[in-house]
């Protein structure tokens, strides 16, 4: 798309949202992004310009998920909507409620206003959580985009049933006249690495942060499927306008990398800089023993040795999406979380 469009970004000063509000901006859009509190706005603004985008195409509305306050002023006048904000803590919560109902919520808060202001696409992001939880991973099942998380299997934590809740109440909403000529794109990220904008990084990089400062002694024989922030934000920005993009989602991450393979590549590139990247094993019966204490251990204690694949050829071929590998986005993270203070210099 070759003209200049007002699309409003959720969420602005959140890790995928600020990537997605530079390369808006970097193609000559004009962007609104929403915050919760106005005392973001000077933080997302340094964040850009740190980054060496010119900010002046971009305003702020104040709007929150939990609430309907703000909602038509945020999609007035704006020709496409990123739904990007959604709650991902590093801890789950007690209840289970405290995540899905504002994911849910919130998502239908945003497209029914942008539908409302007849916006021509919202591109909402959901997650790989959404397509392969509560699903057994062995026998070489092959994930794609026509799964859904199963929500009544086994170890699905609150935070996979908020993606799937919200992502299905989206589809759900669409198919209502009251969505009137509006589409929809999905887009379900992995665990998102690569640079971080500002201080504040996203949960998923925690991974290198930790790994960085020695924060777990050893390699969790645990992996994911990764992507980098820069090519979430291109296939939110791709699905925006790409004729083959409405009422598609695409599964947007690489396949599964592990744990060990995250330190591995840190090490090689930090390791002759001083930083003392933990590359050893750490046993799963210390890992299970670790979760009884440690909450956030719990969280990925069900994950230990199990690979999940995915097919990710319909986003390569419907938004022409060409990734960054896995090296790539792992020492962009390392890099910028020294750069911006998170983990400090080697001296």
């Amino acid at each position: 798309m070759s003209e200049s469009a007002r699309v409003l970004v959720t969420g602005a000063s959140g890790f995928i949202a600020l990537h997605c509000i530079e390369q808006l901006l970097r193609a000559g859009h004009r962007v609104r992004g929403t915050l919760r509190s106005a005392r973001r706005e000077d933080e997302v603004r340094a964040a850009l310009t740190g980054a060496g985008v010119d900010g002046s195409a971009l305003e702020f509305v104040l709007a929150d998920l939990t609430s309907d306050a703000g909602w038509a002023d945020a999609v007035a006048g704006c020709d496409f909507v990123l739904h990007v904000a959604s709650p991902f803590p590093a801890v789950q919560p007690k209840d289970e409620n405290d995540l899905v109902i504002p994911a849910r919520d919130g998502a239908l808060r945003v497209l029914k206003a942008a539908a409302a202001a007849s916006v021509k696409r919202t591109v909402m992001t959901s997650s790989v959580a959404a397509i392969s939880a509560g699903h057994d991973k062995s026998g070489g099942r092959v994930f794609t985009e026509d799964d859904w998380s199963d929500l009544e299997g086994p170890h699905v934590s609150p935070y996979e049933k908020s993606k799937t809740v919200a992502e299905r109440a989206a589809w759900d909403f669409m198919s209502t006249p009251e969505a009137g000529s509006m589409e929809l794109a999905v887009i379900n990220p992995g665990a998102v690495l690569g640079p971080i904008l500002s201080p504040d990084s996203g949960t998923s990089v925690e991974i290198v942060r930790q790994l960085m400062t020695r924060s777990v002694p050893a390699c969790p024989r645990i992996g994911f499927v990764v992507v980098d922030v820069r090519d979430v934000a291109a296939a939110h920005i791709a699905a925006m306008t790409s004729p083959s993009a409405a009422g598609n989602r695409y599964l947007c991450a690489l396949p599964q990398a592990w744990f060990s393979d995250v330190a591995r590549i840190l090490d090689q590139r930090f390791g002759p800089e001083g930083y003392k990247i933990p590359t050893g094993r750490l046993p799963n019966f210390v890992v299970r023993t670790m979760a009884l204490f440690n909450p956030v251990i719990r969280t990925i204690a069900p994950m230990l040795d199990v690979e999940r694949r995915i097919d990710n050829s319909r986003i390569r071929a419907d938004l022409n999406w060409d990734p960054h590998s896995l090296d790539d986005m792992v020492i962009a993270s390392g890099e910028s979380l020294i750069a911006q203070g998170v983990v400090s210099k080697q001296s």
